[in-house]
């Protein structure tokens, strides 16, 4: 049975292959004129499904080898690599679906409803945890250094249904996805689409409070919590001589500038078209197209997060390489000189503390 869509004038921000801007406009003729849609060129669409397919399998490489390394290393696991366990995992499940998205961006939506759905609540699960673990890092990192709460940040059975709960809750923000997402045949065009599909006189109210609810709770409040945390934290460390600390707290600073860097424009973005649809921003067809562009555009960067980690891990944490190559060592892939000389090149300490085993 085919999907069906009735066009209430409340659907622009489609994010598929073309830039849909409905908005009715007045030209000097006193003529109301609905705004054109512009299709993207074929170069593009490509391009930005390669781009996909490179992301996903530096995805699945990294994030795997990051799985491997945190749970070989089980006696000295922390209570921050649980939580960089649970981040790797995130973008692993979320890094199996960029093919689909490759294939939309490339073409249409051809997957069918349930598949929509789906692949949707992985989008907004894979963002919605990975900020939340990111919070309750700088939460751990914060007792640690600042109160100096050794025990209380070493007791790991909490740390188990702390996971459980992030993950709940990521889910519960994400259940609009479960509701409202439909696939339906484009306005004005043949394609179809995955996109929210609310319907009814309501549409612009329920798009906001949909909106709003999920990135207070599931972004600015953890935002929050994560600014406080590492800027007291990071003011204590420059009053400290511990250079494993300030080692470890240098690459869990770039995972959290990373990502910041990778979906704060699409939050942004998405806020401003929240203030459009309100009316708090006027709205015209150029507003419209640059606004759409930019949502378009920014999930793209908010996409190539989910392999970004692996690559920090690599280039700065020390502990990661030297982890990751006691494992190749072990299985006899790698000789013990290779890590010996390892070791003396990046003058690596074997003092652990309470920092990680991945950082």
């Amino acid at each position: 049975m085919e999907d069906t869509w009735t066009f209430d004038g409340n659907l622009y921000d489609l994010f598929g292959n073309y830039n849909y801007v409905y908005e009715n406009t007045i030209d000097p003729s006193g003529v109301s004129e609905p705004c054109r849609a512009e299709a993207a060129s074929p170069v593009i669409r490509y391009f930005v499904a390669f781009l996909y397919c490179l992301v996903c399998l530096l995805s699945l490489i990294g994030n795997a080898l990051v799985v491997l390394v945190v749970a070989y290393n089980k006696r000295n696991r922390s209570v921050t690599d649980v939580y960089l366990l649970n981040l790797a995992i995130a973008d692993l499940l979320f890094a199996l679906t960029l093919p689909i998205w490759a294939v939309f961006r490339a073409h249409e939506w051809i997957f069918g409803t349930g598949m929509c759905k789906f692949t949707s609540v992985l989008k907004e699960v894979n963002f919605y945890s990975g900020v939340l673990l990111l919070a309750f890092i700088s939460v751990d990192r914060y007792l640690a250094i600042v109160y100096a709460t050794r025990h209380a940040t070493e007791k790991r059975h909490w740390v188990k249904f702390v996971c459980v709960g992030i993950w709940v809750f990521s889910l519960l923000l994400s259940l609009p996805m479960v509701t409202y997402r439909e696939v339906f045949h484009a306005p004005n065009s043949s394609l179809r689409v995955c996109y929210e599909n609310i319907g009814g006189n309501e549409t612009s109210k329920w798009r906001v409070v949909l909106r709003i609810l999920p990135q207070t709770f599931g972004f600015l409040v953890p935002l929050a919590i994560m600014l406080f945390c590492y800027g007291v934290t990071v003011h204590r460390l420059f009053q400290m001589k511990n250079n494993q600390k300030k080692k470890a707290m240098k690459v869990i600073l770039v995972v959290v500038l990373v990502f910041l860097f990778c979906w704060l424009p699409y939050n942004i973005t998405l806020f401003a078209d929240t203030l459009m649809r309100t009316g708090v921003i006027t709205e015209d067809c150029k507003r419209r197209g640059i606004i759409d562009a930019g949502l378009s555009g920014t999930e793209i960067l908010g996409f190539s997060h989910s392999c970004m980690n692996p690559i920090i891990y690599a280039f700065i944490g020390q502990k990661f390489r030297n982890n990751f190559l006691k494992i190749l060592v072990e299985r006899g892939i790698i000789s013990k000189e290779v890590l010996i000389r390892y070791r003396k090149g990046s003058s690596f300490s074997s003092t652990s503390g309470n920092t990680s085993t991945t950082l």
